[in-house]
């Protein structure tokens, strides 16, 4: 197993983890703040300093590539793609639903073998991004921006298969589910460094690398920045 410097910076959390040998070493989080650009750099530097004081050397760098915060996204992917070219070490880009799916699949407790896991990211109003899993992370429904409504996941609902959906969207999703005896809740799930340990390692082990030069978040859906209203005089 490897070294990685793991970095998430795709929501409301940023967060910083040092792997190795299957485990996290050390880490730093900071819940509920927008504030990434200020804090990454510190917590990458803390990781790096524990590295070089237990004669460890990251032998990759893993980031979140999206959905997500198209600010934070960008500032995660500028300070790893620094970092990857300045160690000379390669990149692994890690899809955010799938690291929400994969906190839920090894945290919660009693989950049935068909479960189907659907992690929503917020992205304002009655919209979410998300994408639905089986437990060998196998696409069920492939990640798409969607429109929380009556019509919403209806052919996972017809499967008839146990439900677990979670993410910083899940909230606004519960009274369509409420009709789903098959369909849990699960709160508090935000993606998280620390949880980036099995999609990196496998990613490292397949040598599953992405560009450090040219690679950009995976956004599901293009920016559309807002016009200020204009005064009254």
């Amino acid at each position: 197993m490897a070294v990685i410097l793991n970095i998430e910076t795709s929501g409301a959390t940023c967060s910083a983890a040092l792997t190795a040998e299957g485990m996290v070493v050390t880490h730093r989080e900071e819940f509920n703040s927008r504030n990434h650009a200020s804090m990454l750099s510190a917590f990458i530097k803390d990781c790096l300093d524990y590295a070089a004081d237990h004669n460890i050397k990251p032998e990759a760098i893993a980031v979140s590539m999206g959905p997500g915060s198209y600010t934070g996204l960008r500032i995660g992917l500028s300070e790893a793609k620094g970092l990857a070219y300045a160690l000379d070490i390669p990149l692994i880009g890690i899809n955010t639903l799938e690291l929400l799916a994969t906190r839920v699949m090894f945290s919660s407790d009693d989950v049935a073998p068909d479960s189907i896991f659907v992690p929503m990211i917020d992205a304002r109003r009655m919209e979410v991004y998300t994408a639905a899993y089986d437990f060998a992370l196998e696409s069920i429904m492939p990640p798409t921006p969607l429109i929380i409504d009556d019509n919403a996941y209806a052919e996972i609902k017809n499967l008839h298969r146990p439900i677990l959906y979670f993410g910083s969207g899940a909230e606004k999703a519960r009274t369509f589910f409420d009709d789903v005896a098959e369909a849990k809740f699960v709160p508090e799930v935000d993606p998280l460094a620390v949880d980036m340990i099995a999609l990196a390692e496998r990613d490292f082990a397949l040598r599953r690398f992405i560009d450090t030069a040219y690679s950009t978040p995976f956004y599901l859906k293009d920016f559309q920045a807002t016009q200020p209203k204009n005064k009254v005089l």
